[in-house]
């Protein structure tokens, strides 16, 4: 407001001095925001978003079905083995941020993977299907915000999510896995999300008595997947294959083999973070090129989920 009284021509109305904003919220990234995205499974992997396990994890001492593990685990060493992945990603250029929660975390916190998914333009938080993990992505929500990362969306209604159902194709796909996690009802909101940003979504079911997505395909370079036989949808072979894909099969062995070693993160194109003690598999992975970075993950198994269930990743080098 001038001397006169008179604000029709001050900066605030729209008058001399305005400065109107230009840039599109994706340009802010990496400014204004922070550092972050992801339009690919295999692009260098540059943040992740971990929380390790401590005293939560005694609920599975008595029934660990009834929180939805597999057996009892010693807290010390899974706590140790968690440490021991940290540091595998920090030796890798990789920046590790945490997740703290106030108070008693619930026993599937460090699942970080299943809580939120990356995009270019920010972060979808996942909405847990079960009663057991409901209320974890508020804790991963409240730490993207600290860190500077922008929430794209929050799922809403009857939708349930999680993050390990979705898969980048390529930087203009996204293939989303609906089962026993994720919804058609979440699918459909995440695909509106994801369209706005010029992304299109396709998605597939997932067979009766798997978990996730991220459990029967994993994708390492532009044109290479991993996928486990007679259990990847065959739509969405059908997908890579039409997209240049070469497929490597995961070998014959028992499902807790399969599952554990599949269970991996790129670090970047062709090399991976994946659980030691799979030599016949990893076998297969260095024979198709893909560089193998090893570290144990005995004790965090227990808990039905290893290295790629573990790591929330909150960005890596664009392709597009």
């Amino acid at each position: 407001m001038d001397s006169t009284g008179k604000s029709f021509d001050a900066a605030a109305y729209g008058g001399p001095g305005w400065q109107g904003r230009e840039r599109t919220h994706r340009e802010e990234i990496g400014d204004l925001w922070a550092a972050s995205g992801i339009d690919s499974e295999y692009g260098t992997l540059r943040s992740v978003l971990l929380h390790r396990p401590g005293g939560e994890l005694s609920a599975a001492r008595e029934d660990p079905n009834a929180v939805q593990m597999l057996e009892p685990l010693d807290i010390g060493k899974a706590g140790a083995q968690h440490d021991a992945m940290a540091e595998a990603y920090k030796t890798a250029g990789v920046v590790v941020d945490y997740v703290e929660p106030s108070g008693q975390p619930t026993p599937n916190q460090m699942f970080c993977a299943d809580l939120f998914v990356m995009t270019p333009e920010g972060a979808i938080l996942a909405r847990p299907a079960s009663t057991v993990r409901a209320g974890e992505e508020r804790w991963v929500a409240r730490r993207l915000a600290d860190l500077g990362v922008p929430i794209l969306r929050t799922l809403t209604g009857n939708a349930v999510f999680e993050g390990a159902d979705l898969m980048w194709i390529d930087p203009e796909t996204a293939m989303i896995g609906m089962g026993l996690r994720t919804n058609e009802e979440a699918a459909a909101q995440i695909a509106a999300t994801l369209e706005e940003i010029g992304v299109e979504t396709l998605a597939v079911d997932l067979p009766y008595g798997t978990m996730h997505f991220m459990g029967m395909l994993r994708i390492v370079d532009r044109d290479l997947a991993v996928c486990w036989p007679r259990r990847t949808p065959f739509s969405a072979v059908r997908v890579l294959e039409e997209r240049g894909y070469r497929i490597v099969w995961l070998s014959e062995a028992d499902d807790a083999t399969l599952n554990r070693a599949l269970n991996f993160v790129p670090l970047g194109p062709r090399k991976i973070l994946m659980l030691a003690g799979y030599e016949s598999v990893q076998r297969v992975y260095e024979a198709a090129g893909i560089d193998c970075v090893t570290i144990d993950g005995s004790e965090l198994v227990k808990a039905a989920g290893a290295i790629g269930c573990l790591t929330g990743v909150v960005r890596r080098d664009l392709a597009g």
